[in-house]
């Protein structure tokens, strides 16, 4: 599994973007995933997850209603759609791997991206 995190930027509260996280490994559909953050001299938390195949979802509860994840198995991609972005959303987010059941723990996760940074303006 090699995942390229992408989409971060600059957006003023309220906006959305959707960030992307391509495996370039060639077993992705493999792999429960999910999306973390950290924000500057915070712990990375846990965002959203998403199960390998029946397409089962999960988000912590600041961003329910608002973030949206996905997946699209034949491409080799993760998604997180962003809407109603508040200035406490600016972080790096990063996307995660894990072979078996997904879970909401970071150790759990055996595979990160780079990590994308994502800046809320207010």
């Amino acid at each position: 599994v090699q995942l390229q995190a992408s989409g971060g930027g600059l957006v003023q509260a309220g906006g959305s973007l959707r960030l992307s996280c391509a495996d370039s490994g060639g077993t992705f559909s493999s792999y429960s995933m999910s999306w973390f953050r950290q924000a500057p001299g915070k712990e990375r938390e846990f965002v959203a997850v998403i199960s390998r195949t029946d397409g089962r979802t999960a988000y912590t509860d600041s961003v329910k209603g608002r973030f949206t994840i996905s997946r699209d198995n034949a491409k080799n991609t993760l998604y997180l759609q962003m809407n109603s972005l508040e200035p406490e959303g600016t972080a790096v987010y990063y996307c995660a791997a894990r072979q078996g059941r997904y879970g909401r723990a970071a150790a759990l996760y055996d595979y990160w991206g780079q990590g994308t940074l994502v800046t809320v303006s207010s």
